[in-house]
Formats: C-alpha cells, sequence, structure tokens
C-alpha cells in the first residue's frame, strides 16, 4: 500500500524541520558579529517591504484628565495618507515646570482592547479581566514609575479595528491581522512596515510635546507588542533600550508547528533569511530586556529559552553581555515586570 501524505500543514512542519535560515549567526566574535549584522540587516529590512509615505501629522488635543495620580492625555494624529490614530500619553503627576523625562513606547498585543489596556484604562469588567490575566498596564505603572509613556493602536486593533465603533464593517470568522496583510502585500508593504511608520508618526509627534526628552526612548510590548517592540527597536534608531515580553520563540515551533502567529508579525521570505533569534540579535549591542514566562501557554518556555540562549550568544559576540537581561517570571502570558524599571532607569540615564 502507498502512504503518502496529503495534509499542506504536515508538509509545512517537514518543511521547517531542519531549516537553516540563510544567516543563521553561527560567529564566535566582535568582527564575525559585525560583518553578519552589515551583510543581514539590509536584507532582513527588505522584507517588510515600503512604508507608507510619511505626511504632516496635524496632531488635534483632544482632551486632558486626571486619574490614578497620573495626568493623561488624548490626541488625534494622522499617521499616513487617508489614516489617523489616537494617541494616548500618560504623564507622572510629579513632573514640574520646564523638566523634561524619558519616554516609552507601550506597544500592546493581540485582543479586543488595543492601547486601552497597556495605558491603564479599567473602567470596564473586560479591562479589569485583560488587565489582570496579561498584568498589561505596563503603560499606567511605567508611568507611575516616573516614565513618560505613550501608545497608539496598530492597525486591526482598539479603535482602529474595523468591527467597532465608528468603522463598523464586522469581518465573522475572519482576521482583520491576516485581512490588512494580504491588502498590504498586494501593494508591496507588510502590515509591519503599515505599523512601523505609524510607531515612528506617533513618536515625532510626543517628541514635540512638553517635558519629552527626545533623546532618551525606550519600548516595551507584550506578545504581538513585542513584535512591534522588536521592529520599532530596528527600524527607528531614537529608541535606546528595549523590552520584548513573551515574544521569542522558534518559527518552526510557535509558528509553524502551533500556528500562533498572524499577517500582524510576519513578512515574506523572513524565515528563509533568519529565525526569530536572529532577528532579535540584530537589536545588539543595544539594551534589550527579555520576559519570558514560565507558564506561558503562547510561547512555550522550553522554545523559548532556546531563542533567549541562541540571543545570548549573538550579545556575547557582539561584547554586549551587559547589556542583555531575562525576566524569567512564574506567570502565564504576561508582563513580568520584576526588571523594567531599573532597565529602563539605567539605560534612558532616569
Amino acid at each position: 500500500m502507498t502512504v503518502r501524505n496529503l495534509s499542506p500543514q504536515q508538509m509545512f512542519i517537514d518543511l521547517v524541520k531542519d531549516h537553516v535560515p540563510k544567516y543563521h549567526f553561527n560567529g564566535r566574535t566582535k568582527r564575525q558579529y559585525q560583518a553578519w549584522k552589515r551583510s543581514a540587516t539590509p536584507k532582513v529590512m527588505a522584507t517588510l517591504g515600503d512604508f507608507p509615505d510619511a505626511i504632516a501629522a496635524k496632531p488635534q488635543f483632544l482632551a486632558e484628565w486626571n486619574e490614578k495620580g497620573l495626568r493623561r492625555q488624548r490626541w488625534i494624529i494622522d499617521v499616513q495618507q487617508h489614516l489617523s490614530a489616537i494617541l494616548l500619553v500618560n504623564y507622572p503627576a510629579d513632573m514640574k515646570r520646564g523638566e523634561k523625562r524619558p519616554a516609552i513606547l507601550a506597544c500592546h498585543g493581540h485582543g479586543a482592547h488595543g492601547k486601552e489596556s497597556v495605558m491603564g484604562n479599567d473602567s470596564s469588567p473586560a479591562l479589569r479581566q485583560d488587565i489582570a490575566i496579561h498584568n498589561y498596564n505596563y503603560g499606567q505603572v511605567m508611568a507611575e514609575q516616573g516614565f513618560i509613556t505613550y501608545a497608539i493602536d496598530w492597525i486591526g486593533f482598539g479603535e482602529r479595528n474595523d468591527n467597532n465603533k465608528p468603522n463598523h464593517r464586522p469581518q465573522s470568522g475572519r482576521d482583520w491581522c491576516n485581512l490588512y496583510y494580504l491588502h498590504a502585500t498586494m501593494l508591496g508593504m507588510t502590515s509591519i512596515s503599515i505599523n512601523v511608520a505609524h510607531g515612528k508618526a506617533a513618536t515625532d509627534v510626543l517628541c514635540k510635546l512638553p517635558g519629552v526628552d527626545e533623546k532618551r526612548l525606550g519600548v516595551m510590548g507584550l506578545s504581538g507588542g513585542g513584535t512591534m517592540t522588536l521592529w520599532m527597536a530596528l527600524c527607528d534608531k531614537r529608541f535606546k533600550a528595549a523590552e520584548i515580553m513573551c515574544y521569542s520563540d522558534l518559527w518552526a515551533a510557535f509558528g509553524v508547528r502551533d500556528i500562533n502567529y498572524c499577517g500582524m508579525q510576519v513578512a515574506p521570505g523572513l524565515f528563509k533569511l533568519m529565525d526569530l533569534p536572529d532577528v532579535q540579535g540584530l537589536i545588539a549591542p543595544g539594551p534589550l530586556l527579555i520576559d519570558i514566562g514560565a507558564h506561558d501557554t503562547c510561547f512555550k518556555v522550553d522554545t523559548a529559552m532556546e531563542c533567549y540562549r541562541q540571543v545570548e550568544k549573538i550579545y556575547r559576540a557582539a561584547g554586549a553581555t551587559e547589556n542583555l537581561e531575562l525576566d524569567l517570571h512564574a506567570g502565564e502570558h504576561g508582563w513580568g515586570g520584576n526588571k523594567s524599571e531599573a532597565f529602563f532607569m539605567k539605560h534612558l540615564s532616569f
């Protein structure tokens, strides 16, 4: 009897089983690291496709209120042709007139509420549950610790989810992450390149606000927000330190095997060039804090730690081991929060 495979999913699992990306890092020395980074970076960046053209942001102030000891602001800005975004800003209450503070872009991950939970909106049971499950309000907590924090919704989430008002375009059973990715690639872009452009636009506006020290910027995010933290750090050199939470793993495992990724996280041909730890290693020698949940059911600790160990080797070769930190916390898929304050205090000179 002839036994052949008729499962396309099994085909992809088998294809990546022994796959070694073209630019997988195998060096040991600083010179090898520098040559690898110099050669690989342009190829990796090219997988993102075109970026939307930058336009005038035309920021419009919408509201300011005090909540939980923070001064909170809501703005609307233009981020590219035909599209705007709501920008939320959290100011520490103890800021003095004329004082400048470091600022952190707080990137949200997947979920119904986008930036709201991250920035500390707990005004409904659903938002409170979101925060409790993922320790998700790092945009609030870091502001309570003295940093200015800011956030926008990535495309497909929060107020920029087409299912929600004021958009009212429900797609039953369809994931807007994947739909936007299909649209974007047809136009030579990716969801990553679009979101990075929007993050840059928000950062441009933020840097012009009173009290912001534009030379001391950090970025942090959970899960899909970890994806965006990675790419914001690689694409915008204004960010001096990055914290990637629960987005460490191997693409053959969490992506192809577990199907735990979407159009927000991928670029054409990227895995042909690099695995995720290699891409994270491109941040070196820049400061990087990695959060891994020991009980994470999205990014399993086994392969998450293998990812970290590979990043560790890259930082060692780059001569930058002092700039890489790990927060392996006894939690699920969420922010550890054990090292963030000290990490950003150190690397943003606060």
